[in-house]
């Protein structure tokens, strides 16, 4: 589909917010190990965040990839089995990769500048070296805050979050599915999310009752790693395992969300993906 003002955003009822959590857990059942390999391929790329220059085209290159992960629940509710090449697909698609890297700028900004706001008045966490520290995952770093700072960062965390996410919830598969533009796409996914505020609510509740009970056996493990020795990789690995799944979970209710809405009539490159052997071989 080639049309920048596209269809309009259907208003659903607010049941649909928890079909869309159970629709996801179904999809993601469908290709558990493909979901994932798709996944730890993003997380191993995150990862290399830090490198300069690397890291930063990386970090634009979040929407694309995103949009590679619900091209690939596409493909899975199709009947298909997604290739790890999928991820890359939006990268690769001509006209979308600039839109893509667009958006992942805006999405840059944004959260810098929401983390600068709620952080200015903490002269503590705005020492470069320790904010450093901090983004390498140092835990002497973060044990040299007080109580004060610490919450300061979590809220500046969630907030970067929250904000860059609800830009970008219907704004990146309108980019990629309908092949909207950057603006028309933002504009008309916030109106979405607005119109259908109702079943975004129940889906916000119905994946905060499945992170509960994540976060605790999350806990558990991590307490546990501490104490298991040799096991302690494993144990670590089970975490990094179960917070994936959330992980696609989450997208998955992104994609049930974005088709109910918009509908996805067609795809980008959707002849190359009904299965792997092409991507593969």
């Amino acid at each position: 589909m080639n049309n920048n003002s596209g269809p309009t955003a259907r208003a659903l009822p607010a049941r649909h917010g928890i079909a869309w959590l159970f629709q996801s857990m179904a999809l993601f059942r469908a290709q558990p190990g493909r979901l994932f390999l798709l996944a730890m391929l993003l997380q191993f790329m995150m990862g290399l965040t830090q490198v300069p220059i690397v890291g930063f085209l990386l970090i634009i290159s979040v929407p694309a990839l995103t949009a590679g992960l619900l091209q690939a629940f596409l493909v899975t509710e199709n009947g298909g089995r997604p290739s790890p090449g999928l991820l890359f697909l939006p990268l690769i698609s001509g006209t979308h990769t600039l839109r893509m890297l667009g958006m992942g700028a805006v999405m840059f900004i944004v959260g810098v500048l929401t983390v600068s706001l709620v952080l200015s008045g903490n002269e503590l966490i705005q020492d470069p070296e320790l904010l450093s520290r901090i983004e390498q995952g140092d835990v002497e770093a973060f044990a040299s805050l007080d109580q004060d700072a610490l919450r300061s960062l979590v809220l500046a965390f969630l907030l970067g979050i929250g904000v860059s996410g609800t830009l970008s919830y219907m704004t990146i598969p309108l980019m990629w599915f309908h092949n909207r533009r950057l603006g028309s796409a933002l504009v008309g996914g916030l109106k979405a999310m607005v119109v259908n505020w109702k079943p975004f609510l129940v889906l916000g509740i119905g994946l905060a009752a499945v992170m509960v009970p994540v976060s605790l056996a999350a806990g558990i493990l991590f307490l546990w790693a501490g104490s298991a020795g040799n096991l302690s990789i494993v144990v670590l690995g089970l975490v990094m395992i179960l917070l994936l799944a959330f992980q696609l979970i989450l997208f998955g209710t992104q994609f049930c969300a974005f088709r109910d809405i918009f509908g996805v009539e067609a795809s980008p490159g959707k002849s190359e993906e009904q299965d792997d052997g092409q991507l593969i071989a």
